[in-house]
């Protein structure tokens, strides 16, 4: 199939395709005039990316291991695990920033409406 068929069946961007490929995520054979042909397969592949995109991994991780999960169950893949141990960590990190950029700006508002109020006495 053409790169605008699996596209339109899979909902991702033919950009998008273009970079899974140069990623080497999927794989297309060029045909004679220089279009890509994809294998029918391939759809099962860019949804499996998408599952993994959504989990917020790059595709530098899935690249790592997306050939186990597409041969095996996700659970025999030992490559797995520790990226998402990885991405739930680096998840905790940036929660604890944002809380911490919240509390700033609440202080920040109650600095300001405090002064706006002695301001208006």
């Amino acid at each position: 199939m053409k790169i605008g068929e699996l596209s339109h069946l899979t909902g991702v961007s033919v950009r998008s395709l273009r970079h899974y490929e140069k990623k080497g995520l999927i794989a297309s054979v060029r045909l004679p005039n220089g279009y890509r042909d994809y294998s029918p397969l391939t759809t099962e592949t860019v949804d499996t990316i998408k599952l993994y995109l959504n989990l917020g991994l790059t595709t530098e991780q899935i690249a790592a291991f997306l050939t186990c999960v597409l041969k095996n169950k996700e659970a025999f893949c030992a490559e797995v695990l520790p990226v998402y141990r990885k991405k739930l960590a680096d998840i905790e990190h940036q929660l604890k920033q944002l809380d911490q950029i919240k509390t700033n700006l609440i202080d920040r508002i109650n600095s300001l409406q405090q002064e706006e109020q002695v301001k208006n006495e």
